[in-house]
């Protein structure tokens, strides 16, 4: 079964929920997910299993499967049964993740724009109401929280969650180096690319739309690029 992040249990879980042992793992993994894609888990960091299990509450068993999981999404490196990393991020495979970030994610809106009826604009306008506090605060990992929602809100078009599943692999690979850069640089230099989405929503423009998506991928990308790279 495909588990989405929008669909991530909160923790900790009440005692029915953990009580059901497939809601338990789905949700373990979910939240690592999560954390993994907003920069909370940060890279070179050791990973405990028992650690993790109990500031989950739970057993170790949903953790150790949550990880085989993220590894085989290449997300963590299991390199031992004690030693459990971020992998390192190379020049190779950060053009990886950008090339295909701006194959995908530009389709995925393209797709989404004739299923976005007025609700959901209002919603991603106010997504892009908090991501823009929390520019002008530093806020990095409210930011980061709102950038997801905000494309995953535009990419939820019916009929799209194995197109969305794919960026969510991609989204999990760079978000720990996000955190790592906005961090040590700030996000005063980013530009929000998500008005000029907005408005080509609004006009109905799919290639406005998709040009405003490949635009922001290139400016996040970029910090990264300029910065933990060079």
């Amino acid at each position: 079964m495909l588990t989405s992040l929008s669909d991530k249990a909160p923790f900790p879980l009440s005692p029915e929920s953990a009580a059901s042992g497939a809601l338990l793992h789905d949700a373990v993994y979910a939240e690592l997910r999560w954390r993994l894609i907003t920069g909370k888990i940060m890279p070179g960091v050791g990973l405990s299993t028992r650690g993790l299990a109990a500031e989950l509450g739970v057993s170790p068993m949903p953790v150790r499967e949550a990880l085989s999981r993220l590894a085989a999404e290449g997300a963590v490196e299991i390199r031992s049964k004690r030693r459990i990393l971020v992998p390192g991020m190379t020049a190779d495979r950060f053009d990886d993740l950008l090339r295909c970030r701006l194959l995908l994610e530009p389709e995925a809106a393209r797709q989404a724009l004739p299923h976005l009826g007025p609700e959901a604009l209002r919603r991603l306008r106010v997504i892009d109401g908090r991501l823009d506090r929390c520019l002008s605060n530093g806020d990095v990992t409210g930011y980061m929280e709102a950038n997801f929602q905000f494309h995953f809100t535009l990419y939820a078009a019916p009929g799209g969650a194995i197109l969305r599943r794919l960026i969510e692999t991609l989204w999990l690979q760079f978000g720990p180096f996000m955190r790592v850069v906005y961090g040590r640089f700030g996000t005063h230099t980013l530009q929000d690319q998500h008005e000029r989405a907005l408005a080509a929503l609004q006009a109905g423009d799919a290639e406005g739309v998709a040009q405003a998506i490949s635009a922001d991928i290139a400016d996040g990308m970029g910090l990264i690029g300029r910065h933990a790279l060079s």
